[in-house]
């Protein structure tokens, strides 16, 4: 009786083992673990450093509401972001665009099932001087030459860095269609507080960031920022003649002309904490914050109604 007894805690010990290594390997290296439900778990995220203000107020909302879950982001360079989203430990990226066709095709490839992304907000790349600069309204011909060089004002760029930023990209190919920088002309910052900071201790430098570092006005650190800088007018993408600057609904209608999206691109093929922060990020609570951070909402209605004023 005891050898039988023996051999059946054996047999048990053995069907047991032998679930636990089917459904360790279940997970089919995406990182899903017992705990990762779209409430609960750990993820690590790669988000572009132009989005720090909101992004951090995006999680700091969703871990509010969902106590057991936990978003590490690290800020970085937009280039930086899409090479980590190959790595098992990074389970999302925050961006400035979506997958080309080429990416898609590696990644189905290589992770074998597609990653998901969708646009969730529309930004912009706001252009700031010193409070003491004589001019703060600029066309888009005169950005491009003080980029490019070819014309012969003393004003100079700055930007979050000279190679593999979003910013830096949208300028390239949006402002100077594929034409390199005057390395005279343009130089760089580590970060866009440091571009911030640089700004307001230079008058003749023009700084480029992402709109939410600068563009809500109930974030209090933001309005310290507004007491050494301001924000320049651009040369409006309408009809009339006008100079505006990057408020929400020149972004939403498209009249400020330095306008980009912003994309999440999802590493996950169930539903994991990944998909639940992808969700809160598209549904109202999510919109929102992009809303009060003064971004354009990509999945709600925005009225634009007019106005007298008396």
């Amino acid at each position: 009786m005891s050898q039988l007894k023996n051999d059946k805690m054996n047999r048990s010990f053995v069907i047991a083992a032998f679930i636990v290594i089917i459904f360790s390997g279940c997970s089919g290296g995406n990182g899903r673990t017992d705990l990762d439900t779209v409430e609960s778990g750990t993820i690590h995220i790669s988000v572009d450093e132009s989005f720090k203000p909101v992004i951090d107020s995006q999680i700091q909302v969703f871990e509010a509401l969902y106590p057991k879950a936990k978003i590490i982001a690290e800020y970085k360079p937009e280039a930086q972001c899409f090479r980590d989203l190959i790595k098992e430990s990074t389970r999302m990226i925050i961006v400035t665009r979506g997958l080309t066709d080429e990416e898609e095709k590696f990644y189905r490839d290589s992770l074998k099932y597609l990653p998901s992304w969708d646009k969730v907000a529309n930004d912009a790349i706001a252009v700031i001087v010193n409070n003491k600069a004589p001019d703060s309204l600029f066309s888009i011909s005169k950005i491009k030459g003080i980029l490019d060089g070819s014309t012969g004002d003393k004003q100079v760029a700055v930007f979050d860095g000279l190679t593999s930023t979003s910013t830096v990209r949208y300028a390239i190919d949006s402002i100077l269609n594929g034409k390199p920088f005057d390395p005279k002309k343009v130089f760089a910052k580590k970060s866009s507080q440091e571009v911030i900071d640089y700004v307001a201790k230079n008058e003749n430098v023009i700084g480029f960031v992402g709109v939410s570092w600068i563009g809500n006005k109930e974030d209090t650190a933001q309005l310290s920022f507004l007491k050494n800088v301001r924000i320049a007018s651009i040369e409006c993408k309408c009809p009339e003649q006008s100079f505006i600057k990057p408020y929400q609904a020149n972004i939403m209608t498209k009249r400020y002309p330095l306008v980009r999206g912003l994309y999440y691109v999802l590493k996950e093929n169930y539903n994991g904490l990944g998909s639940g922060f992808a969700n809160f990020l598209e549904y109202e609570k999510g919109q929102l914050i992009f809303r009060r951070a003064y971004l354009g909402p990509a999945k709600m209605n925005f009225n634009v109604r007019s106005a007298t004023l008396n």
